[in-house]
């Protein structure tokens, strides 16, 4: 292995000395070199010399999307321009994007960070790995392109946008190994099955990410292709993919707590939350040189477990997101996660993880409709099938959510696809 592997496996005390000697170096070289911080520090009184170690975390400010947008678009990097050897940025949609900058030694960490998430996946140098994320200022095609690389395994730069092509390649090469969006491997997985190509490929694992799943879709996304499929973490912001994976027991994703050092706060009081209990999810990054971050509010919605995991490795574990606190949507006054309806959806036998929540207001009551893919059998039935599957799919989403929504079922590849991050939510409430 090209890194350290002590890291996997190292003790509480000497991971806890290891971060804190991380952390006071990187908040004094970020107060000297980042006028932002400095200020923010500056307000509440904080000096570098008041953070002697990772107990000190709480009296540090906190991060958000918006200091970026708002320091846009280089304004929060700690290094000279001309350290900078690549920029990142997000889509940008709600405003200016968020702009990451990584120096060599930034991309170096990075790519060393995927491969150990592959690694969790069972992927080796002996592995040929296609990479399905999309290219360019996403982080998802480059980061995991690098991860591939660096562990030596082949790496083959397919990208989004022909899958078909995607396809002929992944059986021409005898691809063991994809890196894509879930929503995406699934479709792609549909797409093989009606070509009757299943049993011509040679996939095996599978690492996923960049949009919240469940483990009911890692289940059929297993069964459909019979691979290994794990959750890959991370967000551009804090460096891109790899920040976390999950390892075979998939029982919570291992954070690279060398490089990242999780908090869990309360998303209302902002305080600190124990272990176990769910709240959001905060990063500060101890060794990013380009664009460090002090407590970055990631929005994810998590938990936080410490003890040792059943496949050996000692670092901390966050379990499966159960939504964000800024795409929660709150109808007739309950909050709703996409995540919790695909739950409840992939409970009931025949329905497909492929669906859209339709969220309006008529006469100034928050209705929701959810369109819902199931087996084209439920259409050759009498229509007394489909009564009662819509009945019992409306049954599941209640108990899971405590609300009733209109079901509204549709014949297979009716919902839009996206081989990017997948479209759950329609929210028409924005819109007037």
């Amino acid at each position: 292995m090209i890194w350290n592997e002590k890291m996997e496996t190292i003790s509480r005390e000497e991971l806890t000395a290891l971060q804190s000697e991380r952390l006071v170096a990187m908040v004094k070289r970020v107060y000297e070199n980042v006028p932002a911080y400095r200020a923010k520090m500056d307000a509440i009184g904080l000096k570098p010399e008041d953070i002697k170690g990772v107990e000190d975390l709480p009296k540090l400010p906190f991060t958000t999307k918006a200091d970026l947008r708002d320091n846009y678009p280089f304004g929060l990097f700690a290094v000279p321009q001309e350290e900078i050897v690549r920029v990142h940025a997000s889509s940008g949609t709600t405003g200016k994007p968020t702009v990451v900058g990584y120096t060599e030694n930034d991309i170096k960490m990075w790519s060393e960070c995927v491969a150990r998430c592959m690694t969790m996946a069972g992927i080796t140098k002996k592995d040929i790995v296609q990479v399905a994320y999309g290219y360019g200022l996403f982080t998802g095609g480059l980061g995991a392109h690098y991860g591939a690389e660096y562990m030596g395994a082949t790496t083959v730069p397919m990208g989004t946008g022909n899958t078909q092509k995607l396809i002929t390649l992944m059986k021409d090469f005898g691809a063991t190994a994809i890196a894509c969006t879930p929503s995406y491997l699934l479709h792609i997985a549909e797409v093989l099955k009606e070509g009757g190509d299943l049993d011509k490929i040679k996939l095996r694992a599978a690492v996923c990410g960049a949009e919240p799943w469940t483990e009911e879709m890692r289940h059929q996304i297993e069964a459909t292709l019979g691979i290994d499929a794990h959750d890959i973490y991370g967000l551009s912001e804090v460096m891109g993919p790899g920040v976390a994976c999950d390892c075979s027991y998939h029982k919570g994703l291992h954070v690279c707590e060398d490089h990242f050092i999780p908090e869990i706060i309360s998303p209302t009081t902002l305080e600190p939350l124990p272990e176990g209990e769910t709240g959001e999810l905060v990063f500060t990054t101890i060794t990013k040189e380009g664009l460090p971050l002090i407590r970055y509010r990631t929005r994810d919605l998590t938990s936080i477990t410490y003890d040792k995991c059943e496949c050996g490795r000692t670092t901390c574990r966050i379990s499966r997101f159960k939504g964000r606190s800024d795409d929660m949507l709150i109808i007739r006054g309950v909050n709703v996660f996409p995540s919790q309806v695909e739950e409840a959806l992939l409970q009931v036998d025949g329905v497909s993880p492929h669906y859209l929540i339709v969220v309006d207001r008529v006469n100034n009551l928050d209705t929701m409709e959810i369109m819902v893919e199931v087996d084209e059998k439920f259409f050759s039935d009498e229509i007394k099938g489909l009564e009662a599957l819509s009945k019992k799919i409306a049954k599941a989403v209640q108990q899971m959510i405590g609300l009733n929504a209109k079901i509204k079922l549709v014949e297979p590849r009716t919902i839009e696809r996206s081989m990017g991050k997948a479209v759950r939510v329609r929210d028409n409430r924005k819109l007037v």
